[in-house]
């Protein structure tokens, strides 16, 4: 198994970087996050890595850190979702941003990413969403309510990591006469009174 790769960066492409370690070019495909962060050819870098096996194909997907790694492992781990659809995952939503879409149940969010139409989104739900509320979210995902997943990804989407917005959600009053708007922006005044 090779976990990890450490070298200079050849090439760049789409979704993909060669890197070389010790004169051997290794193709690693990755999240376009990962490989606008890279680097340029001639850099340093290390990247996590998984190898993926199949009949008729031998593939290497690399990320910038474990918990990319880990989340990119466990969705492959959703029956029918493949090494490319996570990886358009990854591309498409930050790390928090799925965990916190997955733990929250909000398939709104998922759908957004190209590949994932609802039944896919449900199945990610339903498969995951133990594994992954219990280890990413501090304030249990459980107890805010359902109808705030829209202000959890208003501002994941500002740039606010999960658990900063479960925290800013948690203080939100139960009033339910509140609109989405009202609510984020007494979530932002939480973050304004830190």
């Amino acid at each position: 198994m090779i976990s990890s790769l450490q070298g200079k960066l050849a090439s760049l492409g789409s979704d993909w970087a060669v890197i070389n370690v010790g004169g051997i070019g290794f193709q690693v495909y990755m999240p376009t996050t990962v490989l606008s962060s890279l680097g340029k050819p001639g850099d340093e870098v290390k990247v996590y890595t998984h190898l993926h096996l199949r009949e008729d194909n031998v593939s290497l997907y690399g990320f910038t850190s474990a918990d990319e790694l880990w989340l990119f492992q466990t969705l492959i781990g959703v029956s029918g979702l493949g090494p490319r659809l996570a990886l358009a995952m990854l591309s498409a939503l930050s790390t928090e941003q799925i965990t916190m879409a997955i733990a929250t149940a909000s398939t709104d969010m998922l759908t957004m990413i190209p590949g994932i139409g609802k039944k896919v989104a449900n199945r990610i739900i339903l498969e995951l969403k133990e594994k992954i509320g219990a280890g990413w979210i501090v304030t249990p995902a459980t107890q805010l309510a359902q109808e705030n997943t829209d202000v959890l990804a208003a501002l994941t989407s500002l740039g606010y990591s999960a658990a900063e917005a479960t925290k800013a959600v948690a203080t939100l009053p139960t009033d339910q006469s509140l609109n989405l708007e009202e609510k984020i922006r007494l979530a932002l005044q939480y973050f304004g009174g830190q």
